[in-house]
This record gives structure tokens, C-alpha cells and sequence, in this order.
């Protein structure tokens, strides 16, 4: 391959690339041919201008820039590259409550219901890293500030990822708030976010940006990330993101969206994941969960109050919600377990979760697992060494 025909070939594309920023993710079959278009890349980028909007995902070898449809490109290198369409991506949340308050819940019912309290005295992920690819967070709540790493801004480098949504911060609560009787507490209170800024104020972003965060995350050898969104339709790109993490050992929790109905949104549909479906009060699927076969375990979901910007805390619903009450209890158990792999966390999850109860008409197989429970899943650890071993009596219950 010629690696300056083909960077004065993508700055064409970028030249036509319309100025609503569709995108396109490139990415090479063959790591020295990326090797090769990486250091070209690096050599153009100070004197091509164009080059400068390209970003890179080093785990998947892929870059990323702005284009229509790259159909020249797909056309001469079919060969050697895949191209795929930069597709939008959402956060997992239904409407929040229309006002934010400045009281707290200590313990909100969600942390109770999974029985974290009375893990505590085991565990509270001391430090255990969590990657939250989400909309930020916010650095000033002083439930937070002992909880929150620096993390990145990946639509703005070199700023930190404040929360312009509220969305990350309420997961980031759920998860490690540490305001004792004065705030609130969080699953895993010694634990500590990563933020990893992805979304806008909307709560959109690009696979891209996705693709981007799990990267950085498996660079900076985080424990275990939190995805609280999905799309509709595959993305190899990534899925080969997905895929990586798993393979460099890092759980990945994902919510699996809020319609209501069998089925669900990936990445949590990818099985290199833990898919994550969300209860009410009653330990009920919720009436806007997602469910199936394909869901590891379900958590607290439904009216779940947690911090917000401004120092506030605010009810939100969703498996977005969910996902970060299975998160905090995975890490609870990663402090004590913190070689297990993707897999027997998966395995862990699913057989020490709680039975739903069932609505009418519904059948257990048709929901996949159960409630996420704390001090189950910490009892259990014990037989891990077992299940690793692949013994059987360790296999089952």
C-alpha cells in the first residue's frame, strides 16, 4: 500500500465530508499496513490541516474522520480495509423528575434492595478502578469528590469531563457516592470513577466515541467499565472494541435499553458483555425494561434517586439505573476477587442473583437471570478458585 496516496485520498474525502459531520470508521485488516498509515499519518498531520480532524483507536486499529461515504476509498482498498458509518448512539434513561432537590437519601432503596450495607463489611471496592463512558461528571458534589478520578473529555481534550447533562453523575452516585448521613451512599463507596466523557448535553454520541473510551480505558488498565446506553443496529468496529476488553480481562456492564419488550440494544446484546435488565420496588422486570434470555442479571431501576450537578440529587428510571447498582456490586467483588475474569464474573452474577417476581403471564426462562444481590455474590466468591479450576460441584448453584 501506498500510505501517501491514500492520506491524500482521505483528505479529499474530508474536504467533501458535509458540515454535519458524518463520519467513518476505518479500519485495517493487516497491523503493518497500520503501522505503516499511522506513521505516515503522524509525518502529513503538521502540514495537512485536514489530517488533524482524524482520530485514532491504536486496540482496533482504526481511524476516525469526517466523510460522506468514502466510496473511493471502499473501492480501492477493499481489500485491506473495513469502512463502516460513524452511527449516533444514546444513554439509556427515561424522563428524570422535574426538579432537583438538595435532600439526599442516605441509603437510596436501590443500594438497600441489593443488600450493599450489609456487604460492607466485607467489601466497598476499595480501589477498584471503574471506567464511565457516559456525559461526564460532576467534580464539585461533595458526595463525589472523593470518589472521582481526573478521567478524560474525549470531546474536548485537556478539559475535564464535567457532567453538561446529569446523566453520568447520577450513574457515578449510584455507584461510589461516599457522602455518608450528610449525602448519600453509593454501592461501592471506596471505589473510584473514571469519567470518561463521551456524550453531549443531549446525551449523543458517536460510535466512534464509544470505540475511543473503551480504548482508553483498556490502556489505562482500568477494572471494569459502565456502558448505560445502546443502539439499535451492530457495529463491527465496536464490537471488535468489545472484544478487545474482554480479552485484556476487563468486565464490561451494559444496559440493554428501554422499550419495553423482548430483545434489546447492543453493545449489551454482544455476549463479551454483562447485560443488564432493570426491577421496580417490587423486584418486578420494570414496565420499560428490556428482558430475554440474553439479560445476565437485573438491577433497581425504577424511580432511583442519586446525585445531579449543583450539588442536588434527582429520581431517574431506566436500565441506565440498573446497570450502575450491578456495576457497584461487581466492583464490591472485585476488591476482594480482583483476578476474575469477564466470564466468571458473568457466571458469578448469574447464579447468585435473586428470582424475579413474576407478572402475570410471564415465564422465569423468558427473562434470563435475576436480581443482582450483593452479599450473595460476595458469599460466593469463596468457590471462585473452584469455578476457575472448572470443578464441578463449583459449577452449579
Amino acid at each position: 500500500m501506498d500510505y501517501y496516496e491514500f492520506w491524500q485520498a482521505v483528505i479529499k474525502e474530508i474536504a467533501a465530508a458535509p458540515a454535519n459531520e458524518e463520519r467513518r470508521i476505518v479500519t485495517f485488516h493487516d497491523p503493518r499496513q497500520y503501522a505503516g498509515a499511522l506513521s505516515q499519518w503522524k509525518s502529513l498531520k503538521p502540514r495537512r490541516p485536514g489530517l488533524r480532524k482524524v482520530k485514532v483507536s491504536p486496540l482496533i486499529r482504526a481511524f476516525i474522520m469526517p466523510a460522506a461515504s468514502a466510496v473511493k476509498l471502499m473501492h480501492k482498498y477493499a481489500g485491506a480495509l473495513t469502512i463502516e458509518e460513524d452511527l449516533r448512539i444514546q444513554i439509556h434513561s427515561s424522563a428524570a423528575s422535574p426538579t432537583s432537590r438538595k435532600t439526599s437519601h442516605y441509603l437510596p432503596w436501590g443500594v438497600k434492595a441489593i443488600r450493599a450495607p450489609q456487604a460492607w463489611s466485607k467489601s466497598t471496592g476499595v480501589h477498584i478502578k471503574i471506567g464511565v463512558i457516559d456525559t461526564g461528571a460532576d467534580f464539585l458534589h461533595p458526595d463525589l469528590k472523593a470518589s472521582l478520578a481526573s478521567g478524560v473529555n474525549l470531546l474536548h481534550r485537556g478539559i475535564l469531563p464535567l457532567d453538561d447533562n446529569g446523566h453520568g453523575t447520577h450513574i457515578a452516585g449510584t455507584l461510589a457516592a461516599a457522602g455518608g448521613t450528610r449525602g448519600m451512599m453509593g454501592v461501592a463507596p471506596r471505589s473510584l470513577i473514571y469519567p470518561v466523557k463521551a456524550f453531549d448535553h443531549t446525551g449523543s454520541a458517536y460510535v466512534s466515541d464509544i470505540v475511543l473510551g473503551i480504548d482508553w480505558c483498556v490502556q489505562n488498565r482500568l477494572d471494569l467499565i459502565n456502558m448505560s446506553f445502546g443502539m439499535k443496529t451492530r457495529s463491527k468496529a465496536l464490537h471488535d472494541v468489545v472484544v478487545k476488553a474482554y480479552r485484556a480481562g476487563i468486565p464490561i456492564i451494559a444496559s440493554s435499553g428501554n422499550d419495553g419488550k423482548r430483545g434489546g440494544d447492543y453493545p449489551a446484546r454482544y455476549s463479551e458483555t454483562i447485560a443488564v435488565g432493570a426491577i421496580d420496588h417490587k423486584r418486578r422486570v420494570a414496565s420499560f425494561s428490556n428482558r430475554g434470555s440474553y439479560i445476565d442479571v437485573y438491577g433497581p431501576g425504577e424511580n432511583v434517586p442519586s446525585c445531579w450537578p449543583k450539588e442536588g440529587y434527582r429520581e431517574m428510571s431506566g436500565t441506565s439505573m440498573a446497570t450502575s447498582h450491578v456495576t457497584g456490586a461487581a466492583a464490591l467483588l472485585l476488591a476482594l476477587r480482583p483476578g476474575l475474569t469477564p466470564r466468571q464474573l458473568k457466571l458469578l452474577l448469574r447464579r447468585t442473583s435473586s428470582p424475579l417476581r413474576l407478572r402475570k403471564g410471564q415465564r422465569r426462562a423468558a427473562l434470563g437471570g435475576g436480581a443482582v444481590d450483593a452479599m450473595r455474590l460476595l458469599r460466593a466468591q469463596t468457590r471462585v478458585r473452584r469455578i476457575a479450576a472448572g470443578d464441578g460441584p463449583a459449577s452449579t448453584g
